[in-house]
């Protein structure tokens, strides 16, 4: 039986990776690299895009101050410019879920300055009082870590969580944590494979309580 709901964010509730995909691109582009949509979209989900492009492309360039200057630009175009509210329908799927009593957590991989800015952007930030930043952890999703601290946040077990997320590797993290898994199918956050979801959805109107039974 599912006790606690864990939802991504980027790409779950803001349509952010459209913003990511410029901001990241520009700065490659600023290292005179240039790099497909389709690469950067196998980094949706995950925290060590910048560790893996030093190494691939044997940049000389320090990790910590570069991912500083993404997170800059980002909550510098969020504030000035980021004009869109949730993505559709999953602020009142939040306010069901919360009225029917089940304890919700934001786990993401954002730096958590991003999701408080975000959820505080979106109103959102109260109906999460659980919130996890896997820029805060040792490994990166598909790793389950993020998902396994999650459910200790909510005081349950893996196995009676749900997890709503958009990208590949986070549908294999919730999966390796042996939670149940909801992939929401967003066109903004690339090719992404969500066969391993439990369920695929592409509108939260879509959201079925029986995923609560199964």
């Amino acid at each position: 039986m599912i006790k606690a709901v864990i939802f991504d964010m980027d790409g779950v509730i803001i349509d952010s990776e459209p913003i990511y995909f410029h901001i990241i691109s520009e700065m490659l582009r600023e290292m005179g690299i240039e790099i497909t949509r389709d690469e950067l979209s196998k980094f949706v989900g995950r925290s060590d895009l910048w560790e893996t492009f030093k190494d691939k492309y044997d940049l000389e360039i320090d990790v910590e101050e570069v991912s500083d200057e993404e997170q800059k630009r980002f909550l510098s175009y969020l504030k000035n410019h980021f004009e869109d509210g949730p993505i559709n329908g999953v602020a009142e799927l939040i306010k069901k879920l919360e009225n029917k009593g089940y304890p919700l957590v934001l786990a993401s991989s954002s730096k958590m300055e991003n999701i408080n800015t975000v959820l505080t952007k979106l109103g959102l930030i109260d109906h999460f009082p659980l919130r996890i930043s896997g820029a805060d952890l040792d490994t990166s999703k598909p790793h389950p870590e993020i998902f396994v601290k999650a459910a200790k946040m909510a005081q349950t077990t893996p196995e009676q969580c749900l997890v709503i997320e958009d990208s590949e590797n986070g549908v294999k993290a919730a999966k390796a944590a042996g939670m149940k898994c909801v992939g929401y199918q967003n066109p903004n956050s690339g090719n992404q494979n969500l066969t391993a979801a439990d369920w695929i959805i592409d509108h939260f109107d879509q959201f079925d309580w029986k995923f609560f039974e199964d």
